[in-house]
């Protein structure tokens, strides 16, 4: 079993790096990646159990020309100038994105967070909708995480706060990464992406030396992961898979790559044979 995408409490996951770790040795995943939303630290900071191959991952929320976008980083040189810059941009504006969203909560809603609470915020690398859902739901202003979101952080406008895909893409290859468009069509919660969008927006990242796809994903049935393959294939682009797991934040166990949840020949993630 491979699973290429998944996320721990170093962005908006619930588990920490270590417990990742053990979870995955018991579902009996053989290569993994950790993929943290515009962060490295735990990638950098986990054990691979024995037996099983760690991939350092990263993943960057980003906007091209044609609507947003997540690219995946995998088996990048964190030390590479041009990667530790794109990891600087997508912190300081994630922290930006957070900010609005705190002026629009007290504005809009009356939400008011304390300075302590917000000191918390900006101390986290990659602070998201979780993080901020937690609070309003400790202050009664929601009955869980999601009816923050939905009934709160959603409504908040925030603008265009993400790194530019070209940034991301340029800067994970020059890293000597694998640049990979994350779950193309669309992600958990998010509206399907037309044919035409999609090809729209992989034109655009093409054009910035995209090197694959993730093809293989929890949301999107058998049929439409092979659909994305066949792309892949005529694009002459890597094949990924992942699950996209967020611990309890998200309800997709690790290792499901189809929302069928059939199992996938390794042979059909090809991006292992450009990872050394």
């Amino acid at each position: 079993m491979i699973d290429l995408h998944m996320h721990s409490t170093a962005s908006d996951g619930t588990d920490r790096p270590e417990e990742l770790s053990r979870k995955v040795r018991e579902a009996g995943i053989t290569t993994f990646a950790l993929t943290d939303h515009d962060t490295i630290t735990g990638a950098m900071g986990i054990t691979a159990p024995e037996g099983v191959k760690f991939i350092r991952g990263v993943e960057f929320s980003c906007r091209t020309r044609n609507g947003k976008c997540h690219i995946l980083g995998l088996n990048y040189d964190p030390e590479n100038d041009e990667f530790v810059a794109a990891l600087k941009t997508g912190e300081e504006l994630r922290h930006k994105k957070t900010q609005k969203r705190i002026e629009v909560l007290r504005d809009s809603f009356g939400i008011t967070f304390t300075p302590e609470e917000i000191n918390y915020l900006s101390s986290l690398t990659s602070v998201g909708k979780p993080h901020i859902a937690n609070l309003i739901v400790s202050k009664g202003f929601a009955v869980d995480k999601q009816d923050a979101i939905t009934r709160y952080i959603n409504k908040c406008r925030t603008g265009s706060d993400k790194i530019t895909a070209e940034q991301a893409v340029t800067a994970i290859n020059a890293s000597g990464g694998v640049s990979v468009w994350a779950h193309p069509l669309g992600g958990e919660g998010e509206h399907e992406l037309t044919e035409e969008a999609f090809r729209e927006i992989l034109t655009e990242l093409l054009s910035y030396g995209l090197k694959g796809l993730e093809c293989w994903y929890s949301k999107y049935d058998y049929a439409k992961c092979e659909w994305l393959e066949a792309q892949a294939r005529t694009m002459g682009l890597y094949v990924s898979g992942g699950s996209d797991y967020h611990g309890k934040n998200k309800a997709i166990p690790l290792g499901k790559l189809n929302a069928e949840n059939i199992p996938v020949p390794d042979v059909k993630i090809t991006i292992l044979g450009g990872i050394n």
